[in-house]
């Protein structure tokens, strides 16, 4: 009689549906607490892998990089317009084309078109950016 009974309910249990049975489960604190803990370390993952979210500190070296590119940008023209003001700007322009790559901004640097007026020197980025549009406008 006793295994009749142990036989009834296991096939009762058989024959409940996925959506039985679900409705049945009743988690835990320590497993809803855990399921938490997972949905949020996935979403970090998620976010910092593919949804581009970054630290404060790698937002603010991006945000330094752009404004020091923008920097260049505005001041490369005028150290464009200081070497169309040199009187010897044809032969310091051959000189600018014979010399490497490596020491151009060296050169701009030292001619001074790429000091900008109220400072005492160059700016290594804005010679280098200098010598590519002297180089580009030939």
């Amino acid at each position: 009689m006793e295994q009749d009974r142990g036989d009834r309910r296991v096939e009762s249990q058989r024959k409940l549906t996925i959506g039985q049975r679900w409705s049945n489960v009743q988690p835990t604190k320590t497993i809803t607490f855990w399921l938490c803990m997972a949905s949020v370390i996935l979403t970090m993952i998620v976010g910092f892998a593919w949804g581009g979210w970054v630290t404060g500190g790698t937002a603010d070296k991006m945000a330094t990089t752009l404004a020091d590119d923008a920097v260049v940008k505005r001041l490369a023209p005028i150290c464009v317009v200081q070497f169309n003001h040199d009187p010897a700007k044809g032969e310091k322009l051959v000189a600018l084309q014979g010399t490497d790559s490596w020491q151009r901004e060296d050169y701009v640097g030292k001619q001074g078109w790429a000091t900008m007026p109220g400072e005492e020197k160059s700016d290594s980025r804005v010679a280098q950016a200098c010598a590519n549009l002297l180089l580009a406008n030939k």
